[in-house]
Order: C-alpha cells, then sequence, then structure tokens
C-alpha cells in the first residue's frame, strides 16, 4: 500500500505536457507520414513546452510556499491581530534580548578561554566546544523550537562523516546544539563570516568558495585529513550543495562518499504549522531569515540520526551517493528529483544551450534523411 502511495504522489507530481501546450497545437488525428515540414512546424513548441517543463520542475525545488491564509473572516481576523501584536509586539522583544544576553555571555566566556588557554588545547578545545553548543541552544531559544532528536546521539571518532539535507543554516544550527560538529560551508559575508573566522574555525569547521575551482581541490584534502583524526569533532557535510525547501532534495554531491570511511545519514525535517524555515539566500539575507523566525510562535523540527552506511563492494560513489539520499528521503518524507543544486547559482550559459540544441537538431536531420 505504502508503495503504490507513493506512486500515485510521483504520478500527479508529474506535469502533464499537454498543460504547456497551446489548444490549437494539439493534433485532432494522428498524421499519417511525418515529413520535415511538419517537425520544423511543431519544433517551437515542443521546445517551449519541454523549457516549460523543465523549468517549472527544477525552479519548485527552490521555492517557499506561502502559507493558507486563515483570518479571511469577521471572527478570525480580530484574533490574527492580537497574534500579530504578541509576536511583534512581546515575544519579539523577548526573544532578541535572550539572544543579546547570549551573545554577552558566550564572548565574556569564549574569547578570555581562547586567548589564555593556548597552551592548554585539549581543555580549551573542550570549553570552546561546549560553549558553541550553549550558543546554538540560545539561538534555537529564540525562535522557541520545539526539536525532537531520534536515535543514538553522534559519538567523536575518527573515519566518519554525517551527512544531511539542507534546509536552511539553521541546519547546522539545531545539530550543533547536540554535538559539535565541524561543518564545511560556503564563506558569506557580513556578522556571520566573522563568526565563522573568530568562532567556527575553533570546532574546526572548514569554509569554502563556490566559485573557486581551485579551492574545491584544497577542501578536498581538508576532509580527507579531518576524518583521519580522533580528536576532531564529527564532520557534517550537506551534499545537495545549496538550501532546497524541504519538500525536495537534489542530487547528493560525491565528495563525502570518497573519503573511505562511514558515511552517516540524518534526515531533518520541518513542520510548516507556524513557519517556512527554508531559506531563499537569492531573495533574503540571513538576518532577515532570523527576524522572520523569531516573529513566528514556534520552529517545529524532526531530526533522524540513521544507521552508519558504507561503501558496498563493486559500488561507485556516485550510486552510494544515491543509496544514502534514498534514506534520507524517505525518512523525512522528501521527493527525489534529478537536478543538480548548483545549477541555482550557475544556471548553463545561452551557448551552452544553443550548442545542444544544434547537435540534437543535426541529429533529428540526420535520421531524416536517412529515411
Amino acid at each position: 500500500m505504502a508503495s503504490s502511495s507513493v506512486a500515485a504522489d510521483m504520478e500527479l507530481d508529474r506535469p502533464n505536457l499537454e498543460d504547456y501546450l497551446p489548444p490549437d497545437s494539439l493534433p485532432q488525428e494522428a498524421p499519417r507520414n511525418l515529413h520535415l515540414r511538419d517537425l520544423l512546424d511543431i519544433s517551437p513548441v515542443l521546445t517551449e513546452a519541454a523549457g516549460a517543463i523543465v523549468d517549472d520542475s527544477f525552479t519548485r525545488c527552490f521555492k517557499s510556499n506561502s502559507p493558507e491564509p486563515w483570518n479571511w473572516n469577521i471572527y478570525l481576523f480580530p484574533l490574527w491581530c492580537l497574534g500579530v501584536v504578541i509576536r511583534y509586539g512581546i515575544l519579539f522583544p523577548l526573544r532578541s534580548l535572550t539572544l543579546a544576553i547570549g551573545w554577552l555571555a558566550f564572548f565574556a566566556a569564549f574569547f578570555p578561554v581562547h586567548f589564555l588557554l593556548k597552551g592548554q588545547d585539549k581543555l580549551r578545545s573542550k570549553i570552546e566546544r561546549k560553549l558553541v553548543e550553549m550558543m546554538c541552544s540560545v539561538f534555537v531559544a529564540s525562535w522557541t523550537g520545539v526539536i525532537k532528536y531520534h536515535g543514538p546521539r553522534p559519538s567523536t571518532r575518527p573515519h566518519q562523516v554525517f551527512v544531511a539535507n539542507h534546509t536552511s543554516m539553521i541546519d547546522f544550527i539545531i545539530l550543533e546544539q547536540m554535538t559539535a560538529f565541524a561543518v564545511i560551508m560556503q564563506k558569506h559575508p557580513g556578522w556571520v563570516g566573522f563568526i565563522q573566522k573568530t568562532i567556527l574555525e575553533s570546532v574546526g569547521c572548514i569554509w569554502f568558495n563556490r566559485n573557486d575551482l581551485r579551492d574545491r581541490e584544497v577542501t578536498a584534502r581538508k576532509l580527507r585529513d579531518h576524518v583521519q583524526q580522533p580528536d576532531n569533532n564529527p564532520l557534517l557535510i550537506f551534499p545537495e550543495g545549496t538550501c532546497v525547501n524541504n519538500q525536495y532534495t537534489v542530487m547528493f554531491k560525491k565528495g563525502a562518499f570518497e573519503l573511505g570511511c562511514a558515511v552517516c545519514p540524518i534526515a531533518i525535517k520541518y513542520n510548516k504549522i507556524f513557519v517556512d524555515a527554508f531559506w531563499n539566500s537569492k531573495k533574503q539575507s540571513f538576518t532577515m531569515h532570523l527576524v522572520r523566525l523569531m516573529t513566528s510562535w514556534a520552529v517545529v523540527c524532526d531530526v533522524w540520526y540513521l544507521p552508519p552506511q558504507y561503501l558496498r563492494e563493486g559500488e561507485t560513489s556516485i550510486a552510494f551517493a544515491e543509496r544514502v539520499r534514498d534514506m534520507i528521503a524517505a525518512r523525512a518524507g522528501l521527493k527525489k528529483v534529478p537536478w543538480d543544486g548548483y545549477l541555482k547559482h550557475n544556471r548553463p550559459s545561452p551557448k551552452h544551450t544553443e550548442e545542444k540544441q544544434r547537435i540534437f537538431a543535426e541529429s533529428v536531420l540526420m535520421r531524416l534523411e536517412e529515411k
């Protein structure tokens, strides 16, 4: 029954080609012979329809779904107004105060430990790890986070890497409050970049520049070195490489699956009853994303720590990544799509698209000439 329902959902999710075609372009009856002029007549329509289908299938992975309005009548509207007053006038100031006090306490303890205990690396690392976990807990409290963790808590040991689906930068905060992970993350500007350089590097986090090809080789070497050290914090990777809206999961990069160690999947699922936790970095800064979370009623989330997985005999790293992605998608109830998440940031150039179209047209013409 479960497999049939999943198949039915996939069938409903599949776009209907006829919905994208103009009514007058649909054939009334099947033609007897297909001529070159017929193919040329319909090729613009087919190209436009296929392009619309592909673009829709890709972009909906990165769209935030607006909640349905419930304040549409005279009875509900006053309650909605009262909720706005409570969220913005009471909860937001209290949460901001909690966050400010948390930062003051954190900096008052972190910098003395960081600079005064340089000769005692193990003790300093242990205290800094606990302080980072504490600060992440303050962040979660500032959203009134309701987080349920399922499964055994991650342990610190070599030759393992944790991978998770990615919805927002708060994924890292939610996981970090339980275990001080060393995460691999894109470099960010502003106050987030300041935290990356001054604080998160103390727990062994690794930064990369998505647009620098040479930086990828250096990052891959750092990853291999990190997982070999028994005293390092567990390594956390988001192999999708970008934030997805927690309804879909895009292709996993294979780098995390080529390290020759155990891969521990983590499935993260947000309940959108109060707020959509998806962060669209192209439309919203992380600061405004946090403000949106802090002005909501609560952030509700489930986290599942799944059993470790190992590369099977004869299995490629790409097949290994897909197998782990299947586990995460099944546990979190996500739909798999065959897209590379980097296309969100780097769409194919028009020249590359035109070249592909030219090759396809030439192959069609050759087949027609053969007949």
